[in-house]
């Protein structure tokens, strides 16, 4: 399948923070501008207004679906990963009805479970275990089985690390969980549309999927939700979304999302990740050859095809990319008040504090190029050695 050049990143430095975020393909705002003017309607209106509102939602519905191996009905609209996560997470715990359940995650999970578990914490109650993980980044299943118990409602693991790429042994943790009677929640933002997915393989009962990061707008995501699993709702009302999160539904947004999931089946079937992954490595290759001794990978061999997390020995992450403005990427570091705090996903792998503030995110992506891996890796060995 032939992708066109995307006219955003034509003039501007090499776009290696795929990750962070990616740019909406136009196919996908093709696809979606005309919900936002002639099909205006209301798709629960029962006149022609909300006809084709309504046949669109359910195609975009089952083209989700389909991307993960679901049933359209299994597929709930959000309004963000974060808000799938949270209606993943606060609508187990209290769906279960327990006075003190558990939940379990892990330690390099993103913001939107660790932060949603502390207020599970703090508003009901909740007991949360943080496994930890070893120096690639993973979870030992035998460590999820230790910490299971009978009060366990809830374990959380996601497919893919954003800062790493790590690929967490999914399947196994989750027949770990269910053992216990545990459900079993996945956030596959970073994963969905990179790596194939399919949720009855993966054995989860609730998988986020995030359309900013496969070519969609920002603002619409999806959560599965397998069949006879139970959730509080996250916004009450209406029943839209299966009662799960009320409010006449954005079907412009949730088109983009089934057109991007779409296009992400096609090129998975056609070897874009495969070509993705040899772009990555020879960027890899690249600056390891010029920089000898000096490169240092992160995260282990069987991650995302598209994502190179690595360090140059005795230069910052933020002094190699200040000192290469040709590139947009990303470090796992964030400054507050002038004082750089260290990745924590990079911490829990057990990196010092000053290694990990060494680090650099390279994303690839739907429209990266072997010239723009050779003017990357051009410019961070300049960079390196400047």
């Amino acid at each position: 399948m032939t992708t066109p050049p995307h006219p955003a990143l034509a003039d501007g430095p090499v776009y290696l923070d795929y990750n962070a975020t990616t740019p909406v393909d136009p196919r996908v705002l093709a696809a979606m501008l005309p919900h936002l003017t002639a099909h205006f309607g209301n798709p629960s209106s029962g006149h022609a207004y909300g006809a084709e509102p309504r046949r669109a939602l359910a195609a975009a519905r089952a083209r989700v679906a389909a991307l993960v191996g679901a049933r359209p009905d299994e597929i709930v609209f959000t309004g963000s990963g974060s808000e799938a996560n949270l209606l993943a997470l606060r609508g187990a715990v209290l769906a279960a009805g327990r006075p003190r359940p558990r939940v379990i995650t892990q330690a390099t999970e993103h913001p939107a479970v660790l932060e949603s578990c502390d207020a599970l914490r703090r508003w009901y109650g909740a007991r949360i275990t943080v496994l930890p993980v070893d120096g690639d980044g993973l979870v030992d299943p035998a460590a999820l089985a230790a910490a299971l118990t009978d009060d366990t409602v809830l374990v959380s693991v996601m497919a893919a690390n954003n800062e790493t790429g790590a690929l967490q042994p999914v399947p196994e943790l989750a027949a770990v969980a269910h053992e216990r009677g545990a459900l079993f929640h996945c956030d596959a933002a970073q994963a969905a549309g990179k790596i194939p997915l399919e949720v009855r393989s993966l054995g989860v009962d609730l998988l986020t999927l995030v359309g900013h990061k496969m070519y969609a707008p920002k603002g619409v995501a999806a959560l599965f939700v397998r069949e006879g699993v139970a959730l509080e709702p996250v916004v009450h009302g209406g029943a839209q979304e299966r009662g799960l999160r009320a409010g006449t539904e954005n079907v412009a947004l949730a088109v983009a999302l089934g057109a991007a999931a779409d296009l992400c089946a096609r090129e998975a079937a056609d070897g874009l990740p495969a070509r993705t992954e040899a772009l990555r490595d020879r960027l890899h290759r690249r600056l390891a050859d010029a920089l000898p001794g000096r490169v240092r990978l992160h995260g282990p061999a069987r991650r995302l095809p598209n994502t190179l997390n690595i360090a140059v020995g005795g230069v910052g992450g933020q002094e190699l990319l200040a000192a290469a403005p040709g590139i947009a990427a990303s470090t796992g570091s964030a400054c507050h008040s002038g004082v750089r705090t260290p990745s924590p996903v990079l911490t829990a792998m057990g990196l010092s504090a000053g290694d990990a503030l060494e680090a650099v995110r390279l994303s690839l992506g739907r429209w990266t190029t072997e010239t723009e891996v050779e003017l990357a890796a051009a410019a961070l060995v300049t960079a390196a050695t400047g």
